[in-house]
């Protein structure tokens, strides 16, 4: 897959061999953005996959698209990451079906773009249970598994709003804030059983959800704008560009890596 931005093309990874043959690997919110751009990258790399989403016809297209890539097998879970019940059910399921969970990627996520006086109880409950609930649930249903089997590696999806803070989105920035700390206890907690946990904190990215809950969606001059007033590098991420992050840290180079939250934010955080 090719993308264009900013006078520049971008195309997604070309292995030269096949490094998640055999490999099961779980990724949450994978209908649409940096879920469906990882998940391209892990058929690429020949892993049999588990795309799980509440959108099917997004999550079957993205499915069908992983199958064209080269992945092993791919099958699809429709549900609510916030339903504790659905995510065990969901991992259960993948290693009964496969033997093995070898990865969890867990990039599901929703935003609620308001300060704390425009944030009802509902919208605080709604972004914290998608956001923080359902990566916890997530998680611990895989690390079960991997415990016993001594192997595996997370990569949840935390964000640069997670460490620095933004204003106007009170609720989503103290989720990843949240996510950060779970991605560090978890770490620490399955240093020793042959398990990573790592997380990804994006900076700005190409996606549907930075389009999300505007009165209209942004135009290009806008998103131009914004990365000319904040970002060093004056251009947002596409998918693909996080996409290999979370492959990297899903894989054997990354072998001595845990506990790390790894910013991809075109050295916004620098500043």
């Amino acid at each position: 897959m090719t993308q264009d931005f900013a006078g520049k093309t971008f195309t997604g990874t070309t292995f030269t061999s096949k490094p998640f043959t055999g490999k099961v690997v779980v990724i949450t919110g994978g209908a649409s953005g940096m879920g469906a751009a990882s998940a391209r990258e892990f058929a690429a790399g020949g892993a049999t996959l588990i795309l799980v989403d509440l959108n099917e016809a997004g999550v079957e297209q993205v499915a069908a698209e992983c199958r064209s890539a080269g992945a092993t097998e791919v099958s699809v879970r429709v549900g609510d990451v916030s339903d504790s019940g659905f995510c065990d059910q969901t991992i259960n399921s993948a290693v009964e079906d496969h033997g093995s969970i070898d990865v969890l990627v867990t990039a599901a996520g929703t935003i609620h773009r308001a300060n704390a006086l425009g944030t009802s109880d509902d919208d605080w409950r709604r972004v914290m249970s998608v956001n923080i609930d359902g990566m916890f649930f997530l998680c611990r249903a895989a690390l079960k598994h991997m415990t016993a089997a001594g192997s595996g590696a997370i990569v949840n999806f935390g964000s640069i709003w997670g460490g620095v803070g933004s204003a106007g989105s009170t609720a989503y920035c103290v989720s990843k804030g949240a996510v950060h700390q779970l991605t560090r206890a978890l770490a620490l907690d399955h240093a020793t059983d042959g398990i990573r946990v790592n997380a990804v904190a994006p900076g700005e990215v190409n996606t549907p959800m930075l389009s999300s809950q505007r009165d209209a969606p942004p135009t290009p001059e806008y998103l131009q704008a914004l990365a000319d007033a904040s970002i060093p590098m004056k251009r947002l991420a596409q998918p693909e560009e996080i996409a290999k992050v979370v492959v990297f840290l899903a894989s054997d180079a990354a072998s001595y890596m845990t506990g790390q939250i790894v910013h991809v934010d075109a050295g916004y955080t620098a500043q």
